[in-house]
């Protein structure tokens, strides 16, 4: 996952592992030989338009509005669909209530017709306070929550890993994150309840206690789900 970085000079550009809590709890059950957390990428204001969510400063924030007010007043202005005219005459409205389009909802055809448009406040647009400057792992964790974005966890002998995904994905679309053979021969999802996980005190008591549930391709995964995938190899 990538994330912009608009008028933040306090935040450092690259790679960031976000520590979590939850995961150390698992795998201090587990003791996994490795352990591996969620990896973001931070990138400049030159790559926004490729980022999945940026962070601003609040004076910022205001400068994306106007940069997608301007865009949207000159496609209006240029347009000759009606369907178009209709939508862009929506977003306007949006932005000069200054309000950011992520949070607006929309038909799936204006969807549709909004994903050439390279709307910055069409993602997710954290406005960051001073103070929150001064834990950089707390920032980028409400970052991907404010993106709707969860994770779910796998753990064994060899590692304990948390996978990013955004909410409401499937767990056939999940098994794909971890990698395309797993998607393919997807048989089923077996899914432990973080808090059953501890409180039971690991995978096989969580079995034995009948907390593992057996799902199939459509279930919407939940954040922190334990998860092993069932595939035909």
């Amino acid at each position: 996952m990538k994330i912009s970085i608009f008028g933040v000079a306090e935040l450092s550009l690259g790679k960031h592992n976000i520590k979590d809590a939850r995961l150390d709890q698992v795998d201090q059950i587990t003791k996994a030989k490795k352990k591996t957390y969620i990896q973001v990428e931070l990138v400049g204001e030159d790559s926004a338009l490729d980022a999945d969510a940026i962070i601003v400063n609040k004076n910022s924030a205001a400068d994306l509005i106007l940069k997608d007010l301007e865009f949207v007043e000159t496609r209006l202005s240029r347009s000759e669909s009606e369907n178009e005219k209709a939508l862009l005459v929506k977003l306007k409205a949006i932005l000069e209530k200054e309000q950011l389009i992520f949070n607006q909802s929309f038909s799936e055809e204006e969807k549709k017709l909004m994903t050439v448009y390279g709307l910055l406040t069409n993602k997710a647009v954290v406005s960051v306070e001073a103070a929150e400057l001064e834990d950089t792992n707390a920032l980028l964790a409400r970052t991907l929550k404010d993106a709707n974005y969860i994770s779910f966890f796998t753990t064994g002998e060899k590692e304990t890993r948390a996978w990013l995904i955004k909410k409401g994905t499937s767990a056939w679309e999940a098994a794909g994150v971890i990698h395309s053979d797993i998607q393919q021969g997807f048989i089923r999802a077996e899914i432990i309840s973080l808090e059953d996980f501890l409180q039971q005190g690991g995978e096989s008591r969580a079995k034995q206690a009948g907390k593992m549930r057996l799902e199939q391709k459509d279930y919407k995964m939940q954040d922190c789900d334990i998860t092993t995938f069932r595939f035909n190899k």
